[in-house]
């Protein structure tokens, strides 16, 4: 029995025999890291779903203790004393099924900073001529705080080229070219729009919420450790094909052909072709 599987010391099984002992633990590896980024979702989720429920009962907060915008604060009430200033549409927002777009003003507060603030929502193509204008002098605000967006999350357009007083994306990497004042890398949209128009429901942060890329996580752990079984599955096939190659070389039912690494050539296990003997 021994014998049979001597050419397991052969430098060809020895090197299948490296890969196999090295890719069963990287896939492993792998399966769990993606398994854990699973589970950090879910647990970011259920995080953002209490501090949603929180944030109705919680008081409003100063702005300046809420920053910045975490996991932990996005949704929480803030409140916030300035003037209004710049004011700007945000196109391509739907709202109850319905397409619209938002209406951003920047509320100047001090140190020259300047918070953008969703007043409210309005149906249709984006026309500065039904915006509501901003209520003039010293205001306070309270609303919903809320991260800088990124353009192809949580319905934000990447479409680029828009008409001079409008942002496709409610950041300051986006607002800091379109406004005279420096924005916070943050934003609030009003517990109650102003008149005429609809309130802007906060919205959950970037990566918490179970969405596809949560479920793309699990199906990539499975994946990972589907390649573990079926590099295990393949050593064993590739181990019980040697065996009964060399135990029929062993009965002569086929020549045992092998090189000097012990590799058996291609065209084992076919009878060589007779020799024509030399004519006399």
């Amino acid at each position: 029995m021994e014998g049979v599987y001597r050419f397991l010391l052969t430098p060809r099984w020895w090197g299948i025999n490296v890969f196999v002992l090295l890719a069963i633990p990287f896939c492993i590896f792998m399966g769990s890291w993606q398994l854990g980024r699973f589970e950090d979702r879910v647990r970011d989720h259920r995080t953002a779903d209490a501090a949603a429920s929180t944030a109705k009962t919680d008081p409003a907060r100063p702005l300046a203790g809420m920053l910045p915008v975490t996991t932990r604060t996005s949704g929480k009430q803030t409140t916030a004393k300035g003037r209004y200033g710049k004011q700007l549409l945000v196109p391509g927002r739907e709202l109850d099924g319905r397409s619209g777009y938002y209406v951003l003003t920047l509320l100047r507060v001090d140190g020259g900073k300047a918070l953008p603030v969703v007043r409210g929502w309005l149906p249709g193509a984006a026309d500065p001529a039904k915006a509501p204008a901003a209520p003039a002098g010293e205001v306070t605000v309270t609303g919903a705080l809320q991260a800088s967006e990124s353009p192809g999350s949580n319905g934000v357009s990447t479409v680029g080229g828009l008409p001079p007083g409008q942002t496709a994306a409610i950041s300051s990497a986006s607002l800091v070219n379109l406004v005279p004042y420096i924005p916070y890398d943050a934003w609030i949209t009003l517990d109650k729009a102003d008149t005429g128009m609809k309130t802007v429901p906060p919205t959950a942060p970037d990566n918490t919420g179970l969405d596809l890329k949560a479920f793309q996580n699990l199906g990539y752990t499975g994946e990972w450790f589907v390649f573990a079984g079926f590099v295990v599955f393949m050593w064993f096939r590739l181990l019980r094909r040697e065996v009964e190659f060399v135990r029929d070389a062993e009965l002569g039912l086929v020549p045992d052909v092998r090189d000097a690494g012990g590799k058996r050539s291609e065209d084992a296990g076919t009878a060589a072709p007779a020799t024509p003997s030399a004519s006399a």
